[in-house]
């Protein structure tokens, strides 16, 4: 079979002339995207990639990502998806234990891949609207491939310490959209939006679902997900008519469609996925513009399974149930609800749930072990390809006319935003620390917002002060990801045990109480006098000065993605939340303004940013340089 890239190359033929991918800046149509992989396939293969090759793509949200992932299936390759935003650190690590012996990126990534033999820039690729006319893919013939070759791994947190690589096969993306057919009615005319990162396996739900059925898929900016506003605004003038969303972000998105007059005109379908859907927190959009104008749909789903397992429609009633509704199996899935010995459980009560079906992946990359664990044999197959399980860690209930309803997790994983995020993974880095001795993630819940303390002793003879505490933080920031970096961390002397010598986190406690506040100084120019009225805006706080830090006011990472969308409007910058993890008090992030203000405003506007309240013009140079 020719797997996916067969699949697309129909489509493509079938829908030449249509738009296939666009980003704002470059739309192609699926002859250009057709053309374009295949010169890019064509230069892949040239340096070896093949059958059964992982190659590494950092790419930005761009067309080019979307033409990289058709171009690497097409050498009958599988693609290793990189989130340009996760440290360098991560992702070198993230390429060793995949053993990607070539790297797709954009050109600027060059430098930071220096263990991976080849890289290849997209930037000269000829991934833009002339693509086709290159010679090089000529003669170039996809090649084909079997259903369980992987089309991709996507890498998930991992309670050993280290992220882990989900392997997904050609076979369970292409009966994805085959057995969601009769469940949805998409067509060639949708237009989908890929909100997502690619390193997030909602984003195969967008960019498949729009390239497999025909349509239009847009490329959402990172800078636009981070601004509901923004991305309503997006939704309305690109006329998205599929729009994914993890519940946390459309609560957002409720809010400002809210405060707008204009109802989405386009929109067919919301499908929720990556996070326990609080049906309450629909009231908002619910009370504007119903729940059939566009359908909202909750899937439940993991990366382990391809995206999703289960499908509900939502309906008024379901807005008023304690627990989440996910519906339905979809048609070629099972859910066994079992108890702790492995025997099924009767309607109405408390169960794990076990998924088997052709949506199971192939397991974990090089970790035979736990795939043997968290894939168990069926005792009871349905069919020949149930002979397998899903072991999921998820609890749920069966009602009695056959929907489910989800309840939480049987183990210490989190679900934060639409990741699973394993706490032994944080804690190890945290443990790597040489001033950390011991510690311990928790997820606090007592606020608007759910966030990730950390609780730690600190090892002898290391000071309890700020500046140990942003050591710890930088540590985190160089290491993890945004969604994996505590809000808080907590300092004790010594953190609870039980009689047999665990940590005992219900001793914990459920609020970190706030850092004394830091003697005020005032801004010293207009950069960071509006980087603490930001502050203030979105904290709910004051006075901030110019060393206050964002996460000792009481700020958040969900609160960070509001900051930067603010600090991009007032001063035209693009900053990613990581920045301010790693520069979190306001004269730290003045000065990364200043250092993409250098790059791209006129000095003269720059300088009366700069001048300071006694009318004095600060040199430059005296600005915290940030290297």
């Amino acid at each position: 079979m020719l797997g996916v890239h067969g699949t697309f190359v129909g489509v493509a033929q079938r829908y030449a002339d249509r738009v296939a991918v666009s980003d704002g800046a470059r739309e192609l149509t699926y002859r250009q995207v057709d053309e374009a992989s295949t010169v890019l396939a064509a230069r892949l293969a040239a340096v070896g990639v093949g059958r059964g090759t992982l190659v590494g793509l950092c790419v930005q949200r761009s067309v080019s990502l979307v033409v990289a992932m058709v171009a690497v299936l097409k050498t009958g390759a599988g693609y290793v998806p990189l989130d340009p935003g996760h440290p360098h650190a991560r992702l070198r690590a993230v390429l060793a234990d995949a053993g990607c012996p070539v790297v797709v990126g954009d050109a600027s990534w060059r430098g930071v891949f220096t263990e991976v033999p080849t890289f290849v820039a997209i930037d000269d690729a000829g991934a833009g609207d002339d693509a086709g006319t290159d010679d090089v893919g000529g003669s170039f013939t996809p090649v084909a491939v079997c259903d369980d070759d992987t089309a991709y791994i996507i890498y998930t947190s991992g309670s050993t310490g280290k992220p882990k690589g989900v392997r997904v096969t050609h076979r369970n993306v292409l009966r994805l959209f085959t057995t969601t057919d009769e469940l949805f009615d998409f067509t060639h005319t949708d237009v989908w939006s890929m909100f997502h990162s690619a390193a997030f396996d909602f984003s195969v739900w967008e960019i498949y679902g729009a390239l497999l059925h025909g349509a239009h898929v847009v490329v959402v900016a990172h800078t636009t997900t981070r601004d509901p506003d923004a991305m309503w605004h997006l939704i309305r003038e690109r006329h998205v008519t599929v729009l994914s969303q993890t519940p946390t972000a459309f609560a957002n998105l409720a809010k400002a469609a809210a405060a707008t007059a204009h109802p989405p005109t386009d929109l067919r379908y919301v499908i929720f996925g990556g996070e326990l859907l609080q049906p309450a927190t629909l009231t908002t959009w619910a009370t504007h513009y119903g729940t059939t104008t566009p359908h909202l749909v909750n899937m439940y789903g993991i990366t382990e399974t391809t995206v999703h397992v289960t499908h509900h429609t939502i309906t008024p009633e379901d807005l008023t149930q304690p627990h989440s509704p996910i519906g339905r199996a979809l048609p070629d899935l099972t859910i066994d609800l079992l108890d702790p010995d492995g025997n099924p459980v009767p309607d109405n009560t408390l169960g794990e749930m076990f998924i088997s079906g052709p949506g199971l992946s192939l397991g974990y990359h090089q970790r035979p072990a736990l795939t043997a664990h968290h894939f168990p044999p069926n005792p009871h197959p349905h069919h020949h390809t149930h002979t397998r399980r899903y072991r999921t860690g998820d609890t749920a209930t069966r009602q009695p006319d056959g929907t489910y309803h989800y309840h939480g997790r049987t183990d210490h994983q989190i679900q934060l935003r639409g990741y699973r995020i394993e706490p032994h993974e944080i804690e190890h880095t945290l443990q790597t620390h040489p001033h950390v001795h011991t510690a311990h993630i928790t997820l606090t819940t007592t606020t608007d917002h759910p966030h990730l303390t950390a609780h730690i002793t600190l090892t002898p003879h290391t000071p309890n002060n700020p500046h140990t505490q942003k050591t710890i933080r930088n540590h985190l920031n160089h290491h993890l990801p945004p969604h994996m970096i505590p809000t808080h961390i907590h300092t004790h002397t010594h953190l609870p045990t039980t009689t047999n010598g665990k940590i005992d986190p219900t001793q914990l406690p459920t609020t970190t109480p706030p850092p004394p506040l830091r003697e005020y100084t005032a801004p010293r120019d207009e950069i960071e006098a509006g980087i603490a009225e930001l502050f203030e805006e979105v904290l709910n706080c004051g006075p901030v000065g110019a060393h206050d830090d964002f996460f000792e006011r009481g700020g958040d990472s969900l609160i960070a993605l509001r900051l930067m969308a603010r600090l991009r409007k007032k001063f035209a910058v693009d900053l990613r939340v990581s920045t301010l993890l790693a520069a979190p008090q306001v004269d730290e992030l003045s000065a990364h303004v200043v250092e993409r203000l250098m790059t791209a405003m006129d000095p003269g506007r720059l300088d009366a940013l700069l001048w300071d309240t006694q009318g004095v013009l600060p040199s430059i140079s005296e600005k915290p340089t940030m290297g």
